[in-house]
């Protein structure tokens, strides 16, 4: 499936590396917690507190890593592909260690982390196997891996891409591809993992106080979070 099939807006598209390197400096200000925070507080598991060394994939500016760090997860390692959004995390204090890497091919050393993360960066994947098969090397027996994504039913209802707004004042898209829920399951079980809960995000009240613009859009589903298990 296609996100040029349903792309409404037909902004000017650019890679990921380009797009993230100019939104990095707004980037903290125009991603709401509602997309992807507020699905992680409601996770019944993994315990976090007890997960001892963690790595979050796609890290970004380090918004993950700072709820993890207030949930007593203890050492946070990142991987991002943009120097830029990297530096921010750099700066949060919330890591470990970074490394500016490829989230499918990161390098870093196999079964070393009991947790994994990953946040609103799999739209940005052509493919999900090599996602799901990079998490797995990386964790331990019993690891937990919790991917956040934007919800393929919004993409599509919206034909909206993930976008900023460029200095120019322009909106600029970041490439994007679609991943139906079945997908997830089909890559993450192709894998080996096991899928332990499932959580998904509406556009409620919360939205709409910061997006009044989607009231249109109350009840869709907007996002979508997974938690999966490593056997051990």
């Amino acid at each position: 499936m296609q996100f040029s099939e349903f792309d409404s807006r037909r902004y000017r598209t650019v890679d990921v590396r380009t797009g993230y390197s100019e939104w990095a400096p707004t980037y903290e200000q125009t991603v709401q917690d509602a997309m992807d925070i507020a699905l992680l507080d409601r996770l019944t598991g993994p315990s976090w507190s007890r997960a001892r060394r963690a790595i979050d994939l796609g890290c970004g500016t380090g918004r993950t890593a700072a709820w993890l760090t207030k949930r007593g997860v203890a050492s946070i390692d990142g991987v991002d592909l943009t120097p830029e959004m990297l530096a921010t995390a750099r700066a949060s204090g919330f890591y470990a260690n970074l490394v500016e890497g490829d989230v499918c091919s990161t390098g870093l050393e196999a079964g070393a982390y009991d947790l994994l993360t990953a946040c609103l960066i799999d739209e940005h994947l052509p493919e999900l196997g090599p996602l799901y098969r990079e998490a797995w090397r990386l964790g331990e027996p019993d690891a937990s891996f919790v991917l956040v994504t934007l919800h393929p039913q919004f993409i599509i209802a919206t034909g909206m891409p993930t976008h900023f707004t460029a200095r120019s004042g322009d909106p600029v898209a970041i490439a994007t591809h679609i991943h139906l829920i079945s997908d997830h399951v089909e890559a993450g079980t192709a894998t080996g993992w096991t899928l332990a809960e499932m959580r998904e995000g509406t556009v409620n009240e919360s939205w709409l106080a910061v997006k009044p613009k989607w009231r249109r859009f109350r009840g869709y589903p907007v996002s979508a979070a997974y938690t999966w298990r490593k056997p051990g």
